[in-house]
């Protein structure tokens, strides 16, 4: 059955609907919740924010939309992540709570190589693998907790969410051209750690 026709059921009130379309849908909302994270913060927190998504997408769905389900789940998952983000980087009192989306190209804009690619390579199905993926991935957040000034982080943060550097120089009070100092300064750090890392591995 597709599942245009099961959110019409669970319109109706059929509740297995919404439990099949739910456990469908479960890994796909883990995997978008993957390419997030929020220092501070349980991974589980992101994933619960991408369910919330889908459930506002079961709820909001309508076929006169003319777009599928899944496209349209999608948006209402990642738009809710991006927005308890946004909303946790806003509570001045926790410094580090920041995140950066892995699947931002780590150089520049043109670079085909992101921080995903750097963790995960290929997909690993290996629990041993697993492990040696997780405790990379760890050690990338720690790192970047550590490489960068409160400043930096606060200008990633609010260049990933799609600011401008003009926006980002109102937001913080700062000149355009500090802003993109630190952008500047986060790229190279962050490049000069990943060159290193792959160095000493």
């Amino acid at each position: 059955m597709e599942d245009e026709v099961l959110v019409e059921l669970v319109h109706k009130g059929d509740s297995e609907a919404l439990d099949f379309i739910i456990h469908k849908y479960r890994n796909f909302v883990r995997a978008k919740a993957r390419t997030y994270f929020l220092i501070g913060a349980d991974k589980e927190d992101i994933v619960q924010e991408g369910m919330i998504g889908l459930f506002k997408s079961i709820r909001d769905f309508r076929e006169d939309k003319l777009t599928s389900f899944k496209a349209f789940a999608e948006l209402c998952i990642t738009r809710q992540i991006i927005t308890a983000i946004k909303t946790a980087t806003r509570q001045k009192h926790i410094p580090l709570n920041s995140y950066v989306s892995l699947d931002k190209p780590i150089y520049d804009e043109e670079s085909d190589r992101t921080l995903m690619d750097v963790i995960s390579g290929t997909k690993v199905m290996d629990p041993e693998e697993l492990i040696i993926n997780q405790e990379e991935y760890d050690d990338i957040e720690t790192k970047m907790a550590e490489l960068l000034s409160d400043l930096e982080r606060r200008v990633l943060s609010l260049y990933l969410d799609g600011q401008s550097y003009q926006e980002i120089s109102e937001e913080l009070n700062r000149h355009v051209k500090s802003i993109d100092n630190a952008l500047q300064r986060v790229k190279r750090k962050l490049e000069r750690y990943l060159e290193i890392r792959e160095i000493t591995q």
